[in-house]
């Protein structure tokens, strides 16, 4: 599998995208927490869930968008649906474009270049693995957040229609269930970004390339 020789390392549609989700990203996460002030618990009513440790307690005020329940939800069904567009766009770019190729993680392409990477980020490997665009552990963090998204747009629509989606509601373990994986889904996304925000810290040309683009390869 080979990337196409003459296109930029960031593609205009792909820093499109990574752009726009950033400020769409921090309205879900702010109105769907506020939203969560509501019922700060997970799991059917009188059986919590005795996993999750922060049961009864409300998230922190600085973190939440709406100011209520109502304006909450208004902020988050507005441009829930933006981002989910946002991604289905970028779908549909990698599919067609073939970015996938060099973008997505592949377990046996990838697994070991992502093994030694990691191992160079603890000094426990004193050269980096060769990379491409990107390198194997990059891959598995990038693909994780697209099935983190995925995640997130489907429990979110099951938390929206229960009823009318029944088929999802099953496929997800009933309301309860969707609702503790769209929190869960939001966790790992911002576990996402601060790892996302290291790696840029370790590999800065990354960040300047998703601004310009990067340079054109040149031709044969």
């Amino acid at each position: 599998m080979s990337a196409a020789p003459t296109r930029r390392p960031q593609p205009w549609p792909i820093r499109v995208a990574h752009w726009v989700n950033v400020p769409l990203l921090i309205i879900m996460a702010g109105s769907g927490l506020q939203i969560l002030v509501a019922y700060p618990m997970l799991g059917p009513r009188g059986r919590p869930y005795g996993w999750y440790p922060f049961q009864g307690t409300p998230p922190p005020e600085w973190a939440r968008l709406g100011d209520w329940l109502a304006g909450a939800r208004q902020w988050h069904f507005a441009f829930g649906g933006f981002l989910a567009l946002n991604g289905l766009l970028y779908l549909l770019y990698l599919a067609f474009s073939g970015e996938w190729r060099r973008r997505l993680f592949f377990p046996r392409r990838d697994t070991r270049n992502a093994v030694d990477t990691l191992a160079y980020y603890l000094r426990l490997r004193k050269q980096p693995p060769p990379q491409g665009l990107y390198n194997g552990l990059q891959r598995l963090a990038y693909t994780s957040a697209l099935l983190l998204g995925i995640l997130a747009v489907f429990s979110g629509l099951t938390l929206y229609k229960p009823v009318q989606l029944g088929a999802l509601t099953t496929v997800l373990g009933g309301y309860d269930s969707a609702r503790a994986l769209h929190l869960l889904a939001l966790a790992l996304l911002a576990l996402f970004t601060v790892g996302h925000v290291i790696l840029v810290l370790l590999h800065p040309r990354s960040l300047v390339e998703m601004v310009t683009g990067g340079r054109k390869p040149d031709g044969p």
